[in-house]
């Protein structure tokens, strides 16, 4: 990605996605991503908590990348109940860990594309208070209000040229303005 050095910050943040027994048949387990830890060390699939069925587990450590340009996301996203990351998740095959973290991002536009493909699962974790100050001190210093402006017609005077005017399938030159379905309601009577 291309990206402004000057208005471009990045930190580690670690996934923690919990495993949960399944209510029906054909699901075993209900994955969901529960927490997450602001620079943590690498990790893959690192078990944190086992309690009976349930297993809390340290799935990745993904940069949660900040960009200058999308510090309106960023804005909206601190606005909402409860200020959140997004984390997106993807189904890869059958073993016992059948998930992969793909992405941490604290925007909600960028989090909304993903679920929109249909594929991925995106999950919204709150955010602790640190990130949240981080988060916010970055939009805020780099934030711009864009200033709205009415778009203006032209000024060119549509009125004095008459080309393209009625229908072609009216084979009459006399009522050019005439509806087609007038004139074949007159041709079956």
């Amino acid at each position: 990605m291309i990206r402004n050095p000057d208005m471009y910050d990045a930190m580690p943040l670690g996934i923690v996605v919990r495993r949960t027994p399944g209510v029906t048949r054909w699901e075993k387990w209900i994955w969901s991503a529960v927490a997450v830890l602001p620079g943590a060390e690498p990790s893959d699939w690192r078990v944190l908590r086992q309690e009976g069925e349930i297993t809390e587990y340290h799935a990745a450590t993904l940069m949660l990348e900040l960009h200058g340009a999308e510090t309106e996301a960023y804005l909206h996203g601190l606005s909402a109940k409860v200020p959140s990351v997004y984390a997106v998740l993807r189904a890869e095959g059958n073993g016992p860990i059948s998930l992969s973290a793909v992405l941490v991002t604290a925007s909600p536009y960028e989090a909304q594309d993903y679920a929109d493909n249909g594929e991925d699962i995106v999950e919204k974790i709150p955010m602790p208070a640190g990130l949240i100050a981080w988060v916010r001190d970055f939009a805020e210093t780099h934030h711009e209000d864009e200033v709205f402006v009415k778009r203006r017609r032209d000024r060119l005077n549509v009125d004095q040229v008459e080309d393209g005017i009625g229908d072609a399938r009216i084979p009459q030159v006399a009522d050019v303005y005439r509806a087609p379905g007038a004139a074949r309601k007159e041709r079956l009577q």
